[in-house]
């Protein structure tokens, strides 16, 4: 068994998880960082809890895995956006608390890994997860094995969908995650909400206490014309991105995780299933990539975590 840690921009988490996948205890607390130092100290008193609140003495413990919302290579973070860490040994660091051998992958790859051996990719050889949030992400399981090029593979987001289209924050026009992300969703219901105060959209956010990813979806089965036209437009950038992922990579299973992900099927994960069937190159030899929903939700980033080192 491994100890797996989500290391997230607001909580860190960690499992200790069976060779199943099986989360046997987990424990979690408000990431507050003050130096490299003290976060590897807190990651290892995370750890020791995991395995404390199972029974479980780290004697039986093989190694620990790691997601970082960032770079990383071998036992380093290379950079991470919304954690002050560059080119940190954090694996060193760790094995000051807690001797046990570190493995580090991205977010998006360790949610990857989890669904891949316990979520909506078993069974599979090519199998990829587009992550849906603050930006997008993905993570790459080709032949079996996780893909990290030189530490910042999976960076899709960063596709181009329009040209000369809104600034990205990594100085480029047009990328996906500016029409395709969370965040793009929420800035396209704003912007709707403005240009239609008479719709639904308002009352949706009032009850709700804000605007988030899951009001244009509930306006629009209530059946609001500028929230149906909301997620019409994003599928369809959607669309777009996952297109390009399925036609350079062809695997067997693209899954999608993140909040917007569990929209309702009917607005957004068959409408986009057939847009991709009609727009993906592998329709000429009737070859599909089948477009699913991931299953694990917010176990996913612990679960594959802790299973890293069976595919790196």
């Amino acid at each position: 068994m491994n100890i797996g840690i989500d290391i997230g921009g607001t909580n860190l988490k960690a499992g200790l998880v069976d060779d199943d996948g099986r989360i046997l205890a987990a424990v979690r607390e408000p990431l507050r960082f003050r130096d490299p130092e003290t976060f590897a100290e807190t990651l290892a008193s995370l750890a020791r809890r995991a395995m404390e609140a199972a029974g479980v003495p780290a004697e039986s413990v093989r190694s620990v895995g790691m997601g970082v919302p960032g770079a990383v290579s071998g036992g380093d973070i290379l950079y991470t956006a919304n954690i002050p860490l560059k080119n940190i040994g954090v694996e060193t660091l760790f094995r000051r608390h807690l001797d046990l051998p570190v493995l580090l992958g991205n977010d998006a790859d360790c949610a990857a890994v989890g669904e891949y051996f316990c979520g909506a990719g078993r069974g599979t050889r090519n199998f990829i997860v587009v992550t849906l949030g603050t930006g997008i992400g993905a993570g790459l399981i080709l032949n079996g094995r996780l893909y990290t090029g030189m530490g910042a593979a999976g960076e899709v987001g960063h596709i181009l969908v329009e040209r000369d289209g809104a600034l990205c924050n990594c100085g480029r026009r047009g990328c996906w995650e500016q029409y395709g992300s969370a965040t793009a969703l929420i800035r396209q219901t704003r912007a709707a909400m403005e240009a239609h105060p008479d719709s639904l959209l308002h009352a949706v956010a009032a009850e709700n206490g804000a605007v988030d990813g899951r009001t244009p979806f509930q306006a629009a089965l209530r059946g609001d014309p500028a929230a149906l036209e909301v997620c019409a437009r994003y599928v369809d950038y959607l669309a777009a991105g996952v297109t390009d992922v399925i036609n350079l990579l062809q695997p067997d299973i693209l899954a999608l995780g993140g909040g917007v992900a569990a929209a309702p099927e009917e607005l957004l994960l068959r409408p986009l299933q057939k847009l991709v069937a009609e727009k993906c190159y592998g329709h000429h030899s009737d070859m599909y990539t089948e477009v699913v929903r991931a299953e694990l939700g917010n176990d996913a980033g612990i679960i594959g975590a802790a299973m890293l080192d069976r595919v790196i």
